[in-house]
């Protein structure tokens, strides 16, 4: 039951996922949902394909810039409240800020070590749509192999727009992770999902 609930149907897409999911920051000057976008896929990628990072020796330093990138303004806590749903509301707030920081630890652990995996997959960026404080920039991942579809949605907070939502070939991220999470409380309880959170975590970290 524990090992079940991290794999996402579409694997494939993990080397590709982070690179466009963690673009997020709204850099000052940048309003623009798709150029923030863009932007940070570009230092994303400047990051896994440079010759000096790719050392053995540097294994430390690359996972901490590539987990510097990925989390520097993606919205954990909004995916993990999204992700625990209903039960976000019966949890305390010092339990609200575990799950967040394992959450995050969890995500960030697992696609940073993913990424590097990266071969010059080319992402097409098809259109960006808004509603308000919403908007949603669709991409298209391409390669020899393989064309997936990964839509980001975003909210505006403070002027600055945030992912709380990936939807890869019509499968929601946060759905994805929401039915997972209420499996393992409902067979078991949160504190069970809190563990295997823990034991997750330190297994990616794990040598």
């Amino acid at each position: 039951m524990k090992a079940a609930f991290l794999k996402i149907s579409i694997c494939v897409i993990i080397i590709v996922l982070w690179c466009c999911i963690v673009a997020t920051a709204s850099t000052e000057g940048f309003a623009d949902p798709t150029v923030v976008v863009k932007k940070t896929i570009n230092d994303v990628i400047r990051l896994v394909t440079d010759e000096e990072l790719k050392k053995p020796e540097q294994l430390s330093r690359r996972r901490i810039l590539l987990e510097e990138a990925i989390g520097h303004h993606f919205s954990f806590s909004e995916m993990a409240k999204r992700s625990l749903a209903a039960h976000w509301k019966s949890r305390s707030e010092e339990e609200r800020q575990e799950f967040v920081r394992l959450f995050q630890s969890l995500l960030s652990k697992t696609f940073a070590g993913k990424i590097e995996n990266y071969s010059g997959e080319e992402v097409r960026y098809l259109k960006e749509r808004r509603k308000k404080s919403y908007a949603e920039v669709q991409t298209q991942i391409i390669s020899s192999k393989m064309e997936v579809s990964l839509y980001y949605r975003l909210f505006k907070k403070d002027g600055t727009w945030w992912v709380y939502d990936v939807v890869i070939n019509g499968v929601s991220l946060v759905k994805n992770y929401r039915s997972q999470f209420a499996r393992i409380i409902r067979r078991s309880s949160y504190a069970d999902l809190v563990t295997t959170l823990r034991e997750k975590s330190q297994e990616i970290t794990a040598p």
